[in-house]
Parts: C-alpha cells; sequence; structure tokens
C-alpha cells in the first residue's frame, strides 16, 4: 500500500519491507527527538491488518498463538508469535480486542500467508478472519503524545506509545492535526534503542522466541498447549538458546553504517576470526550514536569487544547468555 503521506514536503520513500511509506521528512534526527519529546506520528500505513470477530474469537485464538488471550480485557494491548512444529517463529502479530473484534497489525506483506493459516485452522468455531488492510491504515503515536484520536480509531496503548486502527480514508485528515510526521527511520531507530526485535529483521527461517527475549511479553509459559510450544518448554526447562540478542555501540568514526547480515567476530581474533554472529538492524541515533541490535553465538563473553566488519562493537547485553 503507498500512503498518501508520500506527497508531504520533505518526504523520502522508505525502501525494501517498508516501500510505501516515508523514511524521513529530511531531518531524521529531528524527527527522532520530536518522538522522544512524545511529539508528531508515524505513518505505519504500510503495514497489514487483519480482523479476528465473532464469539469464540479469544478462546480461538488462545489454542493457536504463543499469548494467553482468552481472557484479554477489551482495550488491552499484547503482543503474540505463531511458531511452526519445531518452534520457529513465524508470524508476530500486535494485538487488541475491541469486545467486538480482535485487530492485529503484521509485518507488511504477511497478512496473507497469515490468514492462509488462520483459516486452515477454524474447524468448527465460530470466527471470521478478514484482511482490512485496504481501509484501516495503522499510525503510531509516541509515548506521551496528547494528539487527539479519532472517535472512530481503535487504539492499541504500549508503554512505547499507542498505536492507532485508524479508517485509511481518514489518515490525510488525521496527519494535518496530529503534529510533524517523523519517517520509518526514526521508529526505527528507537526501536532498536528499546531493545525490540521485529519479525524479518531480528528473525531468520530458525529463530526461536527465547533468542530474542520474547518470552513473557510475547510467550507465555503458563497456558495451554499450541503450536512448537515443546520447544518453547524444552529450552525454558532444560537449555539454552543457541544465540541471543545483543544491543551494539557502534564506532562513531566510520561513515558507513554497517548494513544488516555484517558478520561479527570477536576483535581479539582479527579480520580472519571466526563468525560468531551478524547485525539484525542498525541504526543512527540521535543520542547515542550508530547503534545496533545482533544475533551472536551463547556463549559469546558478554564483554567481548567485536568487529563488524571493519567497525568496532562494543555489547550490551539484552538476553542473557
Amino acid at each position: 500500500m503507498k500512503s498518501p503521506l508520500l506527497t508531504l514536503p520533505g518526504a523520502v520513500p522508505a525502501e525494501g519491507v517498508d516501500e510505501g511509506v516515508a523514511a524521513h521528512y529530511g531531518d531524521l534526527f529531528r524527527e527522532q527527538r520530536a518522538l522522544a519529546d512524545g511529539t508528531g506520528f508515524v505513518d505505519l500505513s504500510h503495514r497489514g491488518v487483519v480482523a479476528v470477530t465473532g464469539e469464540d474469537r479469544l478462546a480461538w485464538l488462545h489454542l493457536l498463538l504463543t499469548q494467553h488471550v482468552s481472557d484479554l480485557p477489551a482495550g488491552r494491548a499484547t503482543e503474540a508469535l505463531i511458531l511452526s512444529a519445531n518452534g520457529h517463529i513465524e508470524h508476530a502479530l500486535y494485538l487488541v480486542d475491541d469486545g467486538a473484534t480482535v485487530w492485529a497489525h503484521v509485518e507488511p506483506g504477511t497478512q496473507e500467508a497469515l490468514i492462509a493459516y488462520l483459516e486452515s485452522m477454524k474447524f468448527f468455531y465460530r470466527v471470521e478472519v478478514a484482511d482490512r488492510t485496504a481501509d484501516i491504515a495503522v499510525v503510531h503515536l509516541p509515548a506521551g503524545s496528547i494528539a487527539e484520536v479519532p472517535e472512530d480509531a481503535v487504539v492499541r496503548e504500549t508503554p512505547h506509545g499507542r498505536d492507532l486502527f485508524l479508517p485509511r480514508a481518514d489518515l490525510e485528515a488525521f496527519a494535518g492535526q496530529a503534529g510533524p510526521p517523523a519517517g520509518i527511520l526514526a521508529h526505527e531507530a528507537l526501536r532498536v534503542e528499546q531493545y525490540r526485535p521485529r519479525l524479518g529483521f531480528e528473525t531468520d527461517h530458525r529463530t526461536i522466541p527465547h533468542e530474542l527475549g520474547w518470552i513473557g511479553s510475547a510467550v507465555h509459559l503458563q497456558k495451554g498447549c499450541y503450536r512448537g510450544q515443546e520447544t518453547v518448554a524444552r529450552v525454558q526447562n532444560l537449555g539454552k538458546p543457541p544465540r541471543r540478542l545483543v544491543f551494539l555501540h557502534l564506532d562513531g568514526s566510520e561513515v558507513h553504517l554497517p548494513v544488516a547480515g555484517t558478520e561479527l567476530r570477536l576483535a581479539d581474533d582479527g579480520p580472519d576470526g571466526r563468525k560468531v554472529g551478524f547485525i539484525t538492524t542498525s541504526a543512527r541515533h540521535h543520542e547515542l550514536g550508530p547503534v545496533a541490535l545482533a544475533l551472536v553465538k551463547r556463549n559469546v563473553a558478554v564483554d567481548a569487544p567485536l568487529v563488524a566488519g571493519d567497525t568496532a562493537a562494543a555489547q550490551e547485553v539484552v538476553v542473557e547468555p
């Protein structure tokens, strides 16, 4: 979906998976500072929107998701995963129930596969699943925002701000009164600062929830059976994940930012040392400078200096080894 807000002054289109919204509106650091101060908004209208209705919606989703949602109160935000039979992450859903409908936003382009899976699991349950991406847009308001929320918007409130499920036809009017726009790059920089993983960025085909710190926030350990639960329980009770998410402070003297996929090595081993991990997301932060999230092997010492390509990197622990 191509956002109409790409016509706003200074808008530079994003590329890759975030194509369809603005990367920035001319001043990346100003946009970050505005979000950090609780002003402005982020256009996330390229994200997929899935709606589940019917009286069995919460009980049914409870059987499929990693999160405990059978008694989810109306208006309470949560997040959940769908795993493969082997416990690998396939989908990430950001949910809220408005009392009649469960609304979820998901990564751009993933809603069709998600809906296909949900449809295959309906059986006799009284539920309906719909792709609402064409008529509902997601907009993010940062924590502390006092922007007025339209009456017809569904609100998903989290510690990091509010996600609005807004009629797509109202998107331009909302932008006109919501304050200065911030692009997806500013949103991503703050996500990295907050250690928040993103499907398709911090995940690959073999990622399990423990590696990214999704236990608790997206995976409930005391709920009933769901696909992939055996792996979750086995790692939680008997072992450790093979990799762990880390936050990296990157050498600010380097002109080029290491891109996603850049290999990490121990600094003491030199440029020919063995690979111990890789960058998943990198960003330029308005206060911290160049930063990144990365996956490293669990046994890498938490204080070990690393090198991302030619760039020195210092770790902060996100997931304990």
